[in-house]
């Protein structure tokens, strides 16, 4: 069972998250939380797979609750997803940064909120092709002298090409489109290059990327 913990102030927000997710045969709701604090608690204390967690919250809000979380070895499986209102967020940048799997706005189809939960159990981040370019684009904006790229040492050179791919945002099926490979060697190298780098996930990557010099501001395909 794919366990989650739905962290809203809004109590209508999450008794019908809690419905639709417990509708599931493969996923329970663990716990519920109404503020930021009461959600990193509650995230110890439970251990759940998935936190779906508001950005505007009492107390803590969910991008410092997600910084608390994400820092701690003993949850580094424990992915973090924030709910928001708007596509463009301000504080979806920094969600990511902190180390956040991605993020829904709450208004999304109830199949691809299942959907999602599922996804990001697998390690895949929860960015659309448009979300994904916009965090781009964010990051070449704010984009400064890049950090040392020790990290990418440890990399062969088709999966530095790999995490190019992926931080210019392309997915596994137009990466393997790219290199003439099939989906599910693209997506080899994916795992490969964030077991290799300590990437929790996707979303993660593209900002090593960013942060190793391995991709610069311009480079938007």
């Amino acid at each position: 069972m794919i366990r989650v913990l739905l962290a809203d102030d809004q109590s209508l927000v999450r008794a019908g998250f809690r419905a639709l997710l417990d509708a599931q045969p493969d996923i329970e709701v663990a716990g519920e939380a109404a503020d930021g604090e009461e959600a990193v608690r509650k995230v110890r204390e439970l251990r759940p797979d998935v936190v779906l967690m508001d950005i505007r919250m009492p107390q803590l809000d969910g991008l410092a609750a997600t910084r608390r979380i994400t820092v701690e070895e003993e949850l580094a499986d424990v992915r973090v997803v924030m709910l928001t209102t708007f596509e463009l967020d301000e504080y979806v940048f920094e969600a990511i940064r902190s180390g956040a799997s991605g993020f829904l706005v709450k208004d999304t189809e109830p199949e691809e909120l299942v959907r999602a939960v599922r996804a990001v159990v697998d390690g895949d981040a929860l960015l659309s092709p448009g979300v994904t370019r916009r965090l781009i684009a964010e990051f070449a904006a704010r984009s400064k002298e890049p950090a040392a790229a020790d990290a990418l040492a440890r990399l062969t050179e088709r999966e530095r090409e790999v995490m190019a791919l992926v931080g210019i945002g392309l997915s596994n099926e137009e990466i393997a489109r790219r290199l003439v490979v099939s989906p599910l060697t693209a997506k080899t190298h994916v795992s490969r290059t964030m077991v290799k780098l300590g990437a929790r996930d996707r979303a993660q990557l593209v900002v090593l990327a960013y942060e190793s010099g391995l991709v610069r501001p311009g480079w938007l395909g």
